[in-house]
C-alpha cells in the first residue's frame, strides 16, 4: 500500500540530511523573526497516514504555491505575504452546530492534539509535492463544536485584506475564497486543518496561520488562511466552482482518468525533480484510494468530478 500508518517517525527520518540541516537553518530564521509563538506542538500525536515519497524541501514547499489573494504567479506568495498579520488570528464558527461564536484561534485548537501527517499535494495544473504538515484532523474540531443533526456539509471561507494581501485589489476571483466539503469527507480522519509545516509554524505563502488539508482532492480544496467555518445543511459555493463550473467540480477528486479541459490529468510533474525529470504517473484519489473511495460508492465521478 502506498500508505501506512506509522507511529514515532521523525521529519529527520524522512528526509535527506543536508535538506533537513538546511531546513532547521530556515526555520531557526523564521522562528528568530517572531513567528515562534505560532509554534505548533511538537510530538503531541507523533502519527499519521504517511506517504512513502521523500519529502519536498522547507524551500520548494514555500517558494512555490498558488495563492491568489498574493498574486498570479507561484513567486508571488513568498514575496508578497510577509507584511500579512497573524496574531491576533480569530475564526467565525456559525449554522448548525452547537457552540457557535467568534473564536480566537488559540481557544478554537485548545484541548485537540496535533498530528504530524506526511502527505502527497496534487495542484489541478498536474504538478505536485509531498508535505509534512503538522496540524489537527478536522473532525476533532467539529466535534468539540458540536454538529447539529441534519447538517450534511462544512463550509469555508478565507480572509479579505486588500490592503495586506495586494491580490485581492483586483478582481482576479470573487472574494473572499469559498471552499466546502461534504460532512463524511471532512470527518475523514485523513483531513487535516494544518497549524504548521517540518514542525515549525506555517508560513504566510502556505496559508497561516490556518488553512485545510485534504490530501486525495486537487489543491484548490485547501483553502488558505481560514477565518469561518459554517455548518450546514445545502452545498456551500465554492470559488473556482463558480468562476468555471465546467472546469472545476465541487468534489475536486484527484482522478486521471477525467482530463481537465485544457489538460490531461493522466501524469504529474513532481516540483523538485528537475528540468529533464520525467513526469510520473498520477495515482486516483492522489493515492489514497484504499482510505476514501468507500465515500464515493454509487457516484459517477466522471460527471461529479
Amino acid at each position: 500500500m502506498d500508505n501506512k500508518f506509522v507511529p514515532d517517525l521523525g521529519w529527520a527520518d524522512v528526509t535527506p540530511k543536508h535538506l533537513f540541516f538546511s531546513r532547521r537553518a530556515a526555520l531557526g530564521a523564521l522562528m528568530a523573526a517572531g513567528a515562534g509563538a505560532m509554534l505548533p506542538s511538537m510530538g503531541v500525536a507523533d502519527d499519521g497516514f504517511i506517504a512513502t515519497e521523500t519529502p519536498n524541501s522547507f524551500e520548494e514547499i514555500t517558494q512555490y504555491n498558488n495563492f491568489y489573494e498574493f498574486g498570479l504567479d507561484k513567486e508571488d506568495p513568498a514575496r508578497l505575504a510577509g507584511g500579512l498579520t497573524i496574531a491576533p488570528w480569530q475564526v467565525q464558527v456559525d449554522g448548525m452546530v452547537d457552540r457557535p461564536g467568534v473564536y480566537e484561534l488559540a481557544d478554537l485548537l485548545d484541548g485537540l492534539p496535533v498530528h504530524n501527517r506526511i502527505y502527497r499535494f496534487r495542484c489541478v495544473e498536474a504538478w505536485s509535492m509531498v508535505v509534512p504538515w503538522n496540524g489537527i484532523e478536522l473532525r476533532a474540531l467539529l466535534q468539540k463544536l458540536g454538529v447539529q443533526p441534519g447538517a450534511r456539509y462544512v463550509g469555508f471561507e478565507t480572509l479579505v485584506r486588500p490592503e495586506e494581501m495586494p491580490g485581492q485589489r483586483r478582481a482576479a476571483l470573487d472574494w473572499p475564497y469559498r471552499e466546502g466539503l461534504r460532512l463524511d469527507e471532512a470527518m475523514h480522519p485523513l483531513t487535516l486543518l494544518a497549524t504548521g509545516l517540518y514542525d515549525a509554524p506555517l508560513p504566510r505563502q502556505n496559508g497561516a496561520p490556518l488553512r485545510l488539508v485534504v490530501p486525495w482532492k486537487y489543491g484548490f480544496k485547501s483553502i488558505k488562511s481560514v477565518v469561518r467555518i459554517t455548518i450546514t445543511d445545502a452545498q456551500p459555493k465554492t470559488t473556482w466552482n463558480m468562476e468555471n463550473s465546467r472546469e472545476y467540480g465541487f468534489y475536486a477528486n484527484v482522478n486521471p482518468q477525467v482530463d481537465h479541459p485544457r489538460w490531461s490529468q493522466a501524469s504529474e510533474r513532481r516540483i523538485g525533480g528537475g528540468l529533464f525529470a520525467r513526469r510520473q504517473p498520477t495515482l486516483p484519489f492522489n493515492g489514497y484510494q484504499a482510505q476514501v473511495a468507500s465515500l464515493y460508492e454509487g457516484m459517477d465521478l466522471t460527471k461529479e468530478f
